[in-house]
């Protein structure tokens, strides 16, 4: 269904301040800005937070969570976070790394047998599907796997991926790869391979070993693979643009059970939660007095692990999905452990050497260690990168560095 033109912002807000905020006006102009994004049915709804290293900056909620029910967006509303996970399983990774268990330069197959021999694409026609393919000259390494450069793409980044059909009598048991291992950069499965990593290493599944070691310690009591039926209530419908650019209600619908856990999509959470993890991060590995990953393990993973490979855009091969996207510098931009780096300050905005990415329904997230803040945005319809989704996104964090001052 259409969100109905008569449907008001319904605007949910609290906000708590700590010091660093500076005005009282700052905060109210945000709070028009996003408003004003909903009436102008810009986005259906949305939930924001803004965090320094000792608390919450701003937080507000405006629009609908179900349009159709009139169900106004509140600050605890559960969204799907998809590839907002992906940091997740990184820092997990990053665990059993400090565990003496995985090294990020071993070999991928050592852990998963599958991604042993894989074979790079030289050819592929599109319009017929022939495609001539060879061994890869480079092993997978878990480094590759982590930072999006084995070659391993994503049906909605690659029109090749999307469209590859194996020949009678051919078996890839991985891929097969788009390049060769640690010479370009592309948007794919690398994390979800790190999940299954993961689970093999550790002996556990993604959710018991999350809500152990990540969600249990850090308080993040709503994140979860599984929405429980007694917080299903605080679920946000989905919604898409259509072809005229309206905002269209999905059918609301049950939430799944899953019990096969992705490492790079498929958990539930909020923007307090996700605070949470980024006030960890901020702070080094720790939140208020649980130790989550050493210092030394959190600066790793703000550190470019790409080399001279950069961040490129990306053209969208599925657009009901996908916009094409690219986030700040591109081309420039690097990847840590499990978050994109950016190379340059921007101007009312994050520094250089922020750490950021989202979710494919329109869930966002930065966090500056140069300034000691970061921001959540949360939205839930597709296509990801939709324009005037990335708009209240910018809207918001130059909102958020208005707050905090020069």
């Amino acid at each position: 269904m259409k969100i109905p033109r008569f449907l008001p912002p319904l605007a949910f807000l609290v906000t708590v301040a700590p010091p660093i905020a500076r005005s009282q006006p700052a905060r109210a102009a945000l709070d028009r800005e996003l408003s004003a994004a909903v009436e102008h049915h810009d986005v259906p709804g949305v939930v924001a937070m803004a965090i320094a290293r000792n608390g919450v900056l701003y937080e507000g909620a405006f629009g609908a969570a179900e349009a159709g029910a009139g169900r106004a967006m509140k600050t605890d509303a559960i969204f799907r976070i998809a590839s907002m996970t992906k940091p997740m399983t990184s820092v997990a990774l990053m665990q059993l790394v400090e565990a003496g268990k995985v090294s990020l330069d071993d070999p991928a197959a050592k852990y998963l047998p599958a991604l042993a021999n894989p074979m790079v694409i030289e050819s592929f026609d599109p319009v017929t599907g022939v495609y001539k393919v060879r061994p890869a000259k480079t092993i997978i390494t878990v480094r590759h796997l982590a930072t999006h450069t084995s070659g391993l793409g994503y049906a909605f980044t690659s029109a090749i991926v999307r469209d590859f059909k194996p020949r009678d009598g051919d078996k890839f048991t991985a891929g097969p790869l788009l390049f060769e291992p640690g010479t370009q950069w592309i948007y794919g499965t690398g994390v979800d391979m790190i999940g299954r990593l993961v689970e093999s290493v550790s002996g556990q599944s993604l959710e018991a070993l999350f809500q152990e070691k990540i969600f249990g310690p850090l308080g993040m009591n709503d994140t979860s693979y599984n929405v429980p039926e007694a917080k299903q209530g605080r679920l946000v419908n989905v919604f898409h643009r259509d072809a005229s650019g309206a905002l269209v209600e999905d059918s609301r619908q049950p939430p799944r059970v899953v019990t096969h856990f992705g490492g790079g999509g498929g958990l539930y959470s909020t923007v307090a939660d996700y605070s949470r993890f980024m006030r960890m991060i901020l702070n080094g590995g720790e939140l208020n007095g649980a130790r989550i990953l050493s210092r030394d393990t959190v600066a790793l993973m703000e550190q470019n692990q790409i080399g001279a490979v950069g961040v490129r855009a990306v053209k969208t091969a599925q657009p009901e999905r996908s916009s094409d996207f690219t986030f700040v510098a591109d081309g420039r931009d690097k990847w840590g452990i499990g978050f994109m780096i950016t190379a340059d300050s921007v101007p009312g905005k994050r520094a250089a050497g922020s750490l950021s990415w989202g979710g494919i329904d329109n869930t966002y997230f930065w966090i500056d260690p140069a300034r000691g803040v970061a921001g959540v945005i949360m939205m839930q319809f597709l296509p990801f990168a939709d324009a005037k989704a990335l708009g209240v996104y910018d809207t918001f964090e130059r909102g958020v560095y208005r707050l905090t001052g020069p």
